[in-house]
């Protein structure tokens, strides 16, 4: 079997395709379980730090067309206004009857306990192992595999996997199925050589990278080429993989389809969230992915959705001010997304800090209100009856959960 890399040491080997590759994971892992309650919960990663501002726009505060005015924010561009304040990306309008049905909402100013170095990597081992600081490489678990641990009797859907690790999200001794799609990456030749050039002195990378090349050529998408383990059958695969492209509907409905089963957790992420410059462009792409994944979800749990809640958050936020090529820098706080039957929708939820400039992280952020761990605890209180000291101890260690914002229906 070839060797394989994680994420971070693949893209160590390979500094020079920039730092968009973190928020571009070449492939979306989703892993599920099965647990002794009937609610179901979906966490979605975003890689690459979405920007809260752009997603969720503060309209009403005027400091914010001041800090950006080649991105055009608020309802005179196209944005959908939400509560007078606030006003969602136009790019998610077809979740606007969400919205309406009390299905969506958002929380605003928030984030991780990480601040200023600004690595995605760093950050999203962060947000995923959900504690205040990163401990040895060894011990590191991720917080929803911690809330299942709590759990008796958790088993995994099946066994079933494609050949990649879990993401940190769901690692740990809690049992797990995992699924990952195959992806058609497509390089130019320059990018090819420039891949064969990183993986020269690196036998591990070189094999990695001659299976990828291979599997790319294939018509079929490479499907009978991945080496397959467990119990998946062929049914399963069947129509899972978009050829060309993550296959994100493809996703949402693989992992709706289980949770209408017995599984009962899941999680994927979304890439594409890193618009360093022309934001106009790159952030509705992303954006559309993640509403063609939650359109997707809500249709395909069908009454199930009624038992859902889903969360998607995002490594840490992007600058008030845009840059000099219509883009956003790394930042700090930011918006988290939720959406589901289960949940209280509808609403903006979150304590408003301003954009003044006084009112800045540092006079360049947005300043965080409260922690993104707090609302996820939140969530699972409400979804599973989790008690206030597991969460607070055993799933976000030191971790105050605070007031409850009443998320959950």
């Amino acid at each position: 079997m070839a060797q394989t890399l994680s994420r971070r040491a693949m893209i160590g080997r390979a500094l020079a395709l920039g730092c968009s590759a973190a928020a571009s994971p070449l492939v979306t892992p989703v892993s599920l379980a099965s647990a002794p309650f009937d609610n179901r919960l979906i966490v979605i990663i975003l890689r690459g730090a979405m920007d809260g501002l752009d997603i969720l726009q503060p309209y009403g505060d005027p400091a914010l067309s001041a800090a950006r005015p080649s991105l055009k924010t608020g309802p005179d561009d196209g944005a959908i206004d939400l509560d007078g304040f606030f006003a969602m990306h136009k790019a998610l309008a077809p979740m606007l009857p969400m919205w309406r049905a009390q299905e969506l909402a958002f929380v605003h100013a928030v984030s991780t306990p990480y601040r200023d170095k600004r690595s995605h990597f760093d950050g999203q081992d962060l947000l995923e192992a959900g504690t205040p600081t990163m401990g040895a490489a060894s011990e590191r678990d991720g917080w929803l595999n911690r809330m299942l641990q709590t759990v008796p009797g958790i088993s995994p859907r099946l066994a079933y996997s494609v050949g990649h690790e879990n993401m940190l999200l769901m690692s740990g001794d809690a049992p797990v199925s995992n699924w990952a799609p195959n992806v058609r990456l497509k390089l130019s030749p320059h990018g090819h050589r420039l891949a064969e050039l990183v993986a020269h002195d690196d036998p591990a990378f070189a094999d990695a990278y001659a299976e990828a090349a291979m599997l790319m050529g294939r018509a079929d998408g490479g499907l009978s080429a991945m080496p397959v383990t467990g119990m998946m059958d062929a049914e399963d695969m069947q129509g899972i993989v978009g050829k060309g492209t993550y296959g994100i509907r493809q996703i949402a409905q693989f992992t709706a389809e289980k949770l209408r089963e017995d599984a009962r957790i899941a999680s994927f992420s979304i890439g594409g969230w890193d618009t360093h410059r022309g934001q106009p462009a790159a952030l509705p792409r992303a954006a559309a992915q993640l509403t063609d994944a939650l359109l997707v979800l809500r249709e395909t749990l069908g009454e199930v959705w009624g038992k859902t809640g889903v969360v998607a958050m995002t490594e840490f936020g992007r600058t008030v001010r845009e840059n000099g090529t219509k883009g956003t820098d790394h930042g700090t706080g930011g918006a988290m997304i939720l959406a589901g039957g289960a949940i209280r929708g509808g609403r903006v939820y979150g304590d408003w800090p301003g954009l003044a400039h006084g009112d800045l992280y540092k006079g360049r952020d947005l300043m965080p209100t409260r922690d993104v761990r707090a609302h996820a605890g939140w969530m699972m209180r409400g979804l599973f009856g989790l008690d206030r000291a597991t969460l607070e101890d055993a799933v976000f260690p030191g971790m105050e959960l605070g007031s409850n914002p009443g998320l959950i229906l």
